[in-house]
């Protein structure tokens, strides 16, 4: 039943979303250098790795690390980099990833490949076995303002409770959060 709410959440999305994803692929591509897609990969379900985009919001000689480690963050955004990313317009090349079934639209957020941390923590709490999420409850309990003890508590909270009504309770908090801009980071 979850997957395939999340193909027919994810091609809505997609029908709405694709002209201004077209728009902001557009200005992504007029004012930095570099493609308009970045491809990072991320630790899925299982810890298998898959190719995950984003429209690309930081400069091409960005270090491949998690925002919250780079000393300053802000020399690195392209000039709509922090538009991007505070609407969390960012995200929508994601449905891709949920339509192959690398992701969800509700589950913990995937994990760069080299949060050595991240991974062995939520390994270790079994949230591992569930495929991440375009949102998920650590994203709306505080998104990037959580340390990884923290995020991954939540993360195996919502291993605990997932069903079909926590995840609609999820995707209406992250719409409430994302209009709000509230827990982001950069």
């Amino acid at each position: 039943m979850k997957r395939l709410l999340d193909i027919c959440l994810c091609l809505i999305a997609a029908m709405v979303f694709i002209v201004p994803f077209c728009v902001l692929a557009l200005i992504v591509k007029l004012t930095s250098p570099g493609p308009v897609l970045y491809w990072s990969e991320r630790v899925g379900k299982d810890n298998r790795l898959f190719a995950m985009p984003k429209l690309r919001t930081m400069r091409i000689d960005t270090p491949v690390v998690a925002t919250h480690l780079l000393t300053d963050p802000d020399q690195f955004l392209t000039p709509v980099g922090s538009f991007l990313r505070k609407s969390s317009l960012d995200e929508l090349p994601q449905l891709w990833c949920i339509l192959r079934g690398d992701m969800s639209l509700v589950g913990p957020r995937p994990a760069l490949f080299n949060q050595q941390n991240l991974i062995e923590m939520r390994t270790d709490c079994g949230v591992h076995t569930v495929r991440p999420g375009l949102t998920g409850w650590a994203q709306v309990n505080g998104r990037d303002e959580l340390p990884l003890e923290v995020k991954v508590r939540f993360d195996a909270d919502y291993l605990r409770q997932q069903s079909l009504a926590f995840d609609l309770k999820v995707i209406a908090l992250t719409v409430l959060k994302v209009t709000r801009r509230e827990g982001v980071a950069h």
